[in-house]
């Protein structure tokens, strides 16, 4: 029996996984709204007729994730919750002819690349007129700004080519066309993401050409801030370290998963490069970009890890001293090359070492904050929560790395800069003080209510 309140045609669209999911499902948002529907991006409230769960199937613990949020709507729709519920995204996109057997309450399972045949399933027209437009599901302030799609790259561990395809280039034109477009809706930082995006341009330009595009998307008005997320450290386009140097407004910071430091174990997971090139690239970034922060990301417990392997890569973060870290445990995954492998490391010491790697970051993270205090930074306000205003510097990533927090007494706008004076900080987090926000001249909303009073 259905439960009275259900909201004909409204639609909540449920994200998981990665930050390019965020944009697959902005983009179905902005579809769905530009065909009249009333969508809602993870809506707390149990009104919506139809149900989008936009899926990840990276690792067994974003499956896991992803099989319960299919599950519980699939008991919400039994329970007469809600009308339909469709499945799409990586985990749809790999598993959907076993979930369609196992899971038969869900009324269809789309692929990545299959927006146009969701849409037309919820009556719905693909309208060309609004690809480039997007309807945010972040602050309005910051944007993922997906400037390619799929990987060529062999890694042995990796499932993506298998879920998203091989790599395609979206044109410069384009990009710089969004960035336009989300700048005058009050985007003031854009965050590049692709699953490689030192590969861009190699199929549309025959060359990689991420410094181009970093030129041309610094030139647009009213972006303050670019941040390079996912970038590749073999065969690295050293060009894109100018273009960082050169313009004010390309974030001083750039993430780069490099996954072990045992020349051995890289050569496992085919990522053709040794610890000593790895370790010769991070000393060139440093030299040519002073101050730079870097993050990376770790695989442990890869098929033949052994404890002296391991060692090794311990003994690189210990050495490389990262500003931001990631620690995660091999996922068996089949269909790659290491599924040919036997996953030979036990659950409990893949724990054990993410742990291990994990604390001995914590002590590096604490030492170089330490180091920050009585500095001022320019900071960018997301949210405000409990008694603070919390914001992030150009060194920081929305929801994965430091974060800033002020008193709320302390007034400030949230979307917007302020210079804060660190007073101190701790493993993960920085506390400070508002030495000043942006002058009324370089705010044009504040000068002209100024000039029309």
């Amino acid at each position: 029996m259905k439960t009275k309140g259900i909201i004909k045609n409204k639609v909540n669209i449920v994200t998981l996984g990665c930050s390019k999911n965020v944009v697959d499902s902005e983009v179905l948002y902005t579809q769905l709204k530009g065909n009249g529907f009333n969508v809602a991006h993870e809506s707390r409230k149990d009104d919506s007729q139809i149900v989008v769960i936009n899926t990840c199937g990276f690792i067994d613990n974003a499956k896991e994730e992803s099989i319960n949020t299919i599950l519980r709507y699939a008991d919400a729709k039994a329970a007469g919750i809600v009308d339909k519920v469709y499945v799409t995204g990586c985990l749809s996109h790999r598993y959907k002819d076993e979930l369609s057997i196992e899971i038969p309450t869900v009324d269809a399972w789309f692929g990545t690349n299959e927006l146009p045949r969701l849409l037309k399933t919820l009556k719905a027209d693909y309208k060309h007129e609004l690809v480039g437009e997007r309807l945010l599901t972040t602050p309005a302030h910051y944007a993922y700004l997906k400037i390619a799609e799929g990987c060529d790259r062999p890694c042995s561990f990796c499932a993506i080519p298998i879920m998203r395809g091989g790599h395609i280039s979206r044109p410069i034109e384009d990009l710089v066309k969004e960035a336009k477009s989300l700048a005058k809706r009050g985007t003031k930082e854009l965050i590049l993401i692709a699953q490689d995006l030192t590969y861009y341009g190699l199929d549309i330009y025959k060359k990689r050409n991420l410094s181009d595009l970093l030129a041309q998307l610094s030139d647009v008005e009213g972006i303050e801030w670019i941040r390079l997320q996912y970038a590749y450290p073999a065969g690295f386009p050293m060009d894109v370290l100018d273009v960082m140097n050169e313009r004010d407004n390309i974030c001083k910071y750039l993430d780069m998963p490099l996954q072990s430091g045992s020349t051995e174990i890289l050569k496992s997971m085919r990522r053709g490069i040794t610890r000593e090139k790895t370790e010769a690239l991070i000393e060139t970034i440093r030299e040519k970009v002073p101050g730079i922060t870097l993050r990376t990301t770790l695989i442990v417990g890869h098929p033949g890890e052994t404890e002296a392997l391991f060692d090794e890569t311990y003994e690189f973060v210990e050495k490389m001293r990262f500003d931001r870290l990631g620690a995660f445990q091999y996922s068996h995954e089949d269909n790659t090359h290491s599924y040919t492998m036997p996953d030979d490391i036990p659950a409990e010491i893949k724990q054990e070492r993410a742990d291990a790697i994990m604390e001995l970051q914590q002590g590096i993270s604490y030492e170089l904050n330490q180091q920050k205090i009585g500095n001022t930074y320019k900071v960018l306000f997301d949210r405000k929560e409990g008694g603070h205003f919390i914001g992030r510097t150009e060194f920081d990533s929305p929801e994965v790395d430091n974060e800033v927090l002020i008193p709320a007494s302390q007034f400030v706008r949230l979307g917007d800069f302020a210079n804060i004076k660190i007073t101190s900080a701790e493993e993960f987090d920085l506390y400070g003080e508002v030495v000043s926000s942006v002058p009324f001249s370089e705010d044009p909303a504040l000068l002209n209510l100024l000039i029309k009073h």
